[in-house]
């Protein structure tokens, strides 16, 4: 019956509403219309709730890996993630899988198959460091100015650019068309750990590194299925703080931000707090650019609080306005450090039943909501 009147009250918020909201405008003025009318069903809706997502769902869960039809979220609650998260760090380097393995050929035939079912599709890249030829942890080189035009780096990292491009210009639904992508670069650029944070780039250079890549996918490569999104870490503890390396109007469409709980259970309502700070900073930032936001990345590695989704997120996320939140991957046991990860309920797990719980709420969304609400059409 809940589920019956969740339902209800969408398709009826969706009749009131309409799929118009002329406050947001997307940054790329070549925007495909299909680009545009998620962009403004994202915007339109994100005032009454937020859709669910899950990195590589498709891909592999705790127990398993690349079994046709199976997600970790679909057993657990009875319904796929309305949002699919995936990392293509290493395509740029030629290679056939990503940076955790996860093959590209079958990357773009389960995000064909996600968007076709009326999911959303976001795309991150940990990128590999030309300056450097490592990973994208290497913080050894810290002259990002090498690979913008005129550096000694550019045109490495234009063959980057064009590998990433090839990959995304292949993503098109049954009718030929591009998929929309929710494409959030250069992501946690408020820490230390990657060759485009604070410590390696300035400001204006991280700045100009994002402008510069997406005029490259627009205007050189003629890409116009991108959705912007700028994404922080937590290291901002105001608006002003949220904005220091914002690129501009023109080069992003939505805020985020990543947060994970670390350490004890006992440390909840302390991450909870956080979480409340972040939302609001990040929102307030968001108003004053005439944009809408999301949690980019979020989870709780193996979730040792049954009831962390209604008792610590559930209370915060009530208090906001945001369009999706992704929880990381259920990565499983992972021999290259002899850990287990995993950021959602499987079958069986303790959380699974508060999982459900936080399901069922009128404000998270999932896959049949998604498509109930056609958000991608």
């Amino acid at each position: 019956m809940k589920s019956l009147f969740k339902n209800l009250s969408i398709i009826i918020f969706s009749l009131v509403m309409g799929f118009s909201n002329a406050q947001y405008q997307l940054s790329d003025p070549e925007a495909t219309p299909e680009t545009v009318k998620l962009y403004q069903n994202l915007a339109t809706f994100h005032k009454k709730g937020y859709f669910v997502g899950h990195q590589d769902d498709l891909a592999y869960g705790v127990y398993w890996k690349y079994q046709e039809g199976r997600s970790d979220v679909k057993e657990s609650v009875n319904d796929f993630p309305a949002v699919y998260g995936w990392e293509i760090g290493d395509l740029e380097l030629g290679h056939q899988k990503n940076l955790d393995e996860v093959p590209f050929d079958k990357m773009k035939k389960y995000i064909k198959e996600a968007h076709q079912r009326g999911g959303i599709i976001t795309i991150s890249w940990h990128t590999n460091n030309p300056m450097t030829g490592k990973n994208a942890w290497d913080v050894s080189n810290k002259s990002i100015a090498e690979i913008l035009p005129g550096g000694s780096k550019n045109e490495v990292f234009k063959t980057y650019l064009d590998q990433v491009t090839d990959f995304l210009d292949d993503l098109k639904d049954a009718n030929g068309k591009p998929i929309p992508i929710l494409w959030r670069p250069w992501h946690e650029h408020t820490g230390t750990w990657f060759w485009w944070g604070v410590n390696s780039a300035s400001d204006e250079e991280y700045k100009e590194l994002f402008r510069y890549t997406l005029d490259y996918f627009r205007k050189t490569k003629n890409l116009h299925n991108l959705i912007s999104v700028y994404n922080t870490g937590t290291e901002f503890n105001s608006p002003e703080e949220y904005l220091k390396r914002y690129p501009g109007d023109d080069y992003v469409d939505m805020f985020s931000f990543d947060a994970y709980q670390r350490g004890s259970v006992e440390e909840g309502p302390k991450f909870a707090k956080q979480l409340d700070a972040l939302l609001e900073n990040m929102n307030v930032a968001a108003k004053q650019h005439h944009k809408f936001s999301a949690i980019g990345e979020i989870g709780y590695n193996q979730i040792p609080d049954d009831q962390w989704f209604t008792k610590i997120l559930k209370p915060v996320f009530d208090k906001h306005e945001f369009s999706y939140v992704l929880f990381w991957r259920n990565a499983g046991f992972k021999p290259s450090n002899n850990e287990v990860e995993y950021y959602l309920p499987f079958k069986g797990h303790p959380a699974e039943k508060d999982f459900k719980k936080f399901k069922k709420d009128k404000k998270t969304w999932f896959e049949r909501d998604a498509r109930k609400l056609k958000i991608n059409k």
